[in-house]
């Protein structure tokens, strides 16, 4: 069988943690409510634990063994090498840098690195995601070829070249996705809340400058790798079909060479206060829809309400049985899809509630959103709701941990935000017994109907005249220009 394909078979199969419920299972504990059969008892959820090693670089070494079958899953984390602390005069930096890794290194042009991957049936990416400090590399495939991955993985991320040629190549594909994205209404919308929330500081960038990208050289990617992809700075996280005893003396080989002090950290970015409500509309002359964000500011990702906060969201719009798909979707009808989310980091995220909505029923739409805010601040939820709610993120972190990768990106986490030791081992525990309470508390902290930043892109000649009974409104045109003050 096909190397490739073998390997896409064994990545997709069934690996994970041990799964256990509290105490044994009694036919009396099950309820049937037109729907699957329900057990009281809590989940409880047996992550294998990792165990760690640095080597005489500084670089952190995690394994987490899976048995099951012979692949591994790897993951570089490079701190204090993202978008969030990237200098501001090139917004996209960070981005650049690791988008460019894969263009060729000292030993490799990019067509033989890729052949190289290619041959091992393997997967080598990288990325800096908008909003976080970090850099990735990642790779997976078999575990015999750990050796041949972590060799690739090292090439790529220490010895690169940022070629000009290939840095030309990488400008005209990056401008040509950018011009696709300011067509974008939902990116528009999401444009303008980050910069809503965070004004000038870091987190409100969401994509790169056509002045970033034009500008930057290969010297600016060399300077800002040699600063920032150090190996003390770094957690190299392996998953899979092999022991720290095994994968230690590899890691040696490949990344021992590796060499840099630890960089002092950057200062995070001051977040701005949250200013009153009010309505940040960008003109999409034409547009026979509105798309609507609403929200403020969340949490750090060490804030003890993340688990609160995560079953409020739940119950308000984190999937399609919750309030706002059912209220705004099946019962009125205004929308294909009402959601919410929250992004929790090293920083204060950002919650938000999102749709979009035909011209003609913006107005209600928006009505009933923030009718659906407040009452998720003001009323507690039922219990009911709540027990579903609660169950369903229960369900879907357990089913979750059938992938290597997962399992690898759980601990990685942990301990790049220092969360306990035993935190995903009492997850499931603590989302089954938040309380009301603590749902609601959370609610009012971070759904904050107060101070509410509201995006709607569309027509302004159709949906200007609805917007000013929600809140001032500020009008912006697609490049991101404001073109009519406070009003």
């Amino acid at each position: 069988m096909n190397r490739s394909i073998l390997l896409s078979l064994l990545l997709s199969a069934p690996a994970a943690a041990q799964l256990a419920p509290a105490a044994a299972t009694s036919a009396k504990a099950v309820q049937r409510l037109d729907r699957a059969p329900v057990s009281k008892e809590i989940l409880k959820v047996r992550l294998p634990r990792p165990t760690f090693a640095t080597l005489p670089n500084g670089l952190t070494v995690m394994v987490v063994e899976q048995h099951k079958l012979p692949t591994v899953q790897m993951a570089l984390w490079v701190t204090q090498g993202g978008p969030v602390t990237e200098p501001g005069r090139l917004p996209g930096l960070a981005k650049f840098t690791a988008d460019m890794l894969r263009e060729g290194t000292k030993t490799r042009s990019s067509a033989q690195l890729a052949l190289d991957v290619d041959e091992l049936g393997a997967s080598l990416e990288a990325s800096a995601a908008w909003g976080t400090d970090l850099s990735i590399v990642s790779a997976s495939g078999l575990v015999e070829d750990s050796d041949r991955l972590l060799e690739l993985m090292s090439d790529m991320a220490t010895h690169p070249t940022f070629s000009a040629e290939e840095l030309e190549k990488y400008k005209k594909r990056e401008l040509a996705q950018l011009e696709e994205l300011r067509a974008n209404p939902q990116f528009l919308g999401r444009e303008r809340f980050y910069a809503a929330l965070y004004g000038e500081a870091s987190p409100a960038r969401v994509a790169p400058t056509a002045e970033a990208i034009k500008s930057v050289t290969s010297e600016d990617l060399r300077r800002y790798h040699a600063d920032r992809y150090l190996p003390a700075s770094s957690i190299l996280g392996i998953a899979g079909d092999i022991t720290l005893e095994e994968a230690l003396p590899l890691v040696q080989k490949r990344f021992g060479g590796w060499t840099g002090k630890k960089a002092a950290a950057p200062a995070l970015p001051a977040i701005p206060k949250a200013g009153g409500t009010r309505v940040l509309l960008v003109d999409r002359p034409g547009s026979v829809q509105t798309e609507i964000v609403a929200g403020n500011y969340a949490l750090a990702r060490t804030s003890p309400d993340y688990i609160p906060l995560t079953v409020a969201n739940r119950v308000l719009g984190g999937g399609p049985s919750a309030r706002l798909f059912l209220q705004l979707r099946e019962e009125k009808g205004y929308t294909y899809g009402a959601y919410s989310s929250f992004s929790a980091d090293i920083y204060p995220g950002a919650f938000s509630a999102r749709l979009a909505v035909r011209n003609e029923v913006t107005e209600p739409a928006m009505k009933d959103l923030l009718a659906e805010l407040k009452k998720l601040r003001d009323e507690k939820v039922p219990a009911d709701e709540l027990d579903d709610s609660r169950r369903s993120i229960v369900a879907k972190f357990a089913l979750s941990l059938e992938s290597p990768g997962t399992l690898l990106n759980l601990w990685m986490s942990a301990r790049y935000y220092g969360l306990p030791q035993d935190y995903w081992d009492r997850y499931t525990e603590e989302v089954a017994l938040t309380s009301p309470d603590k749902v609601q508390d959370a609610a009012r902290k971070y759904v904050d109907t107060d101070h509410l930043q509201i995006v709607c892109v569309g027509d302004a000649k159709k949906i200007r005249p609805l917007l000013a009974q929600f809140g001032p409104v500020e009008v912006y045109d697609v490049d991101g220009k404001r073109v009519e003050p406070a009003k």
